[in-house]
């Protein structure tokens, strides 16, 4: 590798570690006519599956050279810094080379934007579609999508790559507007629309014709910056959920604000970002996703913020205690699931367990449940009769004082522990 190729990579590697939205789950790429490279039976730079995989990205920028001002953003067009752009070869070269090597399993590719999107994006075309037609490129690519690109473009692109996404930035359109006027959130929502809609359509006509093109196979996702704005949590989750919703995304990502520039708009945290309040993001978010949960069950104008002491499930049973105790023997799987301390896995072991007796707290234990959580929502077997209902802030200072506060550190790349 030439000097000026290590600087290159460097500094645009450098500026790539502020996106976040590169997990690489779900794509099912296999390898054919003796290419390089299989995404389906290895995992791709240090992003999490599904599964709980540790996995490795060629994670870089095409170039941090950037038309926009962001106050947010360390490649803003006002900052004083090293500039470098690669060429579409010199990404190729250095995407084949590792993977040869066994550095990487795949590409996460984004790009500041520079003279305009369409000129962005028609490079980083390129760089896809000759990974995977000239030199036959299995591997894995996540692309990010660039705001304001022709459909054409943006189209032909969710051909070549796995994963696509593109950068909500702030969670509000007020928020956008005080820290990156130039840009907006219809830009988003058109770009996600255009890859929705090729999803839907590729999805149908595959019904009818076997050996239709495989279109984006791993999903959208978008990402926020979280704390450089006023948004409230609800605020945050709101858009989330909204975001889910209308364009089916595989993941919203949440991005603690850190600072790199001085500007006034910006708020003055310190150089900390506010991993705490993101990892309590992400928990809520999982409850979303897969604890069944409205979102104005978790957050709503009571309750605008998460609590920083105990996870959203926890805050949620205990605003809720008339729901329990819950019967383990009787509770539906819905509710059981709602328990906290008892996480999916749990929740389907118990009612498959249930049909042979009466289940026990030792078998409870057995099973994995957090018993020193869900013993405060849960009735079972041999559960003593209460005399009186506890106070929810009783249970609460129980839970933080058995030790159990060690959920307040959980990373969300460690949220497969979450219950």
């Amino acid at each position: 590798m030439s000097e000026r190729i290590r600087e290159k990579l460097q500094i645009l590697s450098a500026a790539a570690k502020y996106d976040v939205s590169c997990a690489s789950s779900g794509s099912k790429r296999e390898n054919h006519n003796k290419g390089l490279g299989n995404s389906a039976s290895s995992g791709i730079c240090h992003s999490f599956t599904e599964d709980g995989r540790c996995i490795s990205l060629l994670k870089i920028l095409l170039t941090n050279h950037c038309i926009f001002d962001c106050a947010f953003c360390t490649s803003r067009r006002s900052n004083d810094i090293k500039r470098a752009a690669f060429t579409v070869d010199e990404v190729v070269e250095l995407t084949m080379n590792f993977y040869r090597r066994n550095y990487i399993e795949g590409l996460f590719l984004s790009s500041g934007i520079f003279k305009n999107a369409d000129y962005t994006m028609e490079r980083l075309l390129r760089i896809v579609k000759r990974l995977r037609l000239q030199e036959r490129f299995n591997g894995y690519i996540h692309l990010k999508t660039i705001p304001g690109a022709s459909q054409e473009l943006v189209t032909e692109a969710g051909l070549y790559a796995d994963r696509m996404s593109i950068n909500l930035e702030m969670p509000t359109e007020a928020g956008l507007k005080m820290v990156a006027p130039e840009k907006s959130h219809t830009e988003v929502r058109k770009e996600l629309s255009v890859i929705q809609n090729q999803l839907i359509a590729f999805k149908d006509e595959r019904k009818i014709i076997k050996h239709t093109p495989r279109f984006v196979p791993a999903g959208q996702s978008t990402q926020m910056v979280i704390g450089a704005t006023p948004e409230s949590d609800k605020d945050i989750m709101y858009t989330a959920n909204e975001f889910y919703k209308t364009y089916a995304l595989k993941r919203v990502y949440y991005s603690g604000y850190l600072p790199v520039n001085n500007d006034a708009r910006l708020p003055a945290i310190g150089s900390q970002p506010p991993l705490l309040r993101e990892n309590r993001l992400y928990q809520a978010d999982w409850l979303l996703r897969f604890y069944k949960f409205d979102v104005n069950e978790i957050l709503n104008d009571r309750n605008p913020n998460l609590d920083v002491d105990v996870d959203p499930k926890l805050g949620w049973a205990l605003r809720n205690l008339h729901l329990f105790p819950v019967d383990i023997n009787k509770a539906d799987y819905t509710m059981i699931m709602r328990v906290p301390g008892i996480g999916i896995t749990s929740a389907k072991k118990i009612i498959q367990a249930r049909k042979f007796g009466s289940l026990r707290t030792d078998q409870l234990k057995k099973i994995g449940i957090s018993y020193n959580r869900a013993q405060h929502f849960i009735v079972c077997a041999d559960t003593p009769l209460r005399i009186s209902d506890p106070e929810a802030m009783h249970i609460k200072k129980a839970i933080l004082h058995n030790g159990n506060s060690k959920y307040r550190t959980v990373t969300s790349n460690q949220l497969s522990l979450f219950q």
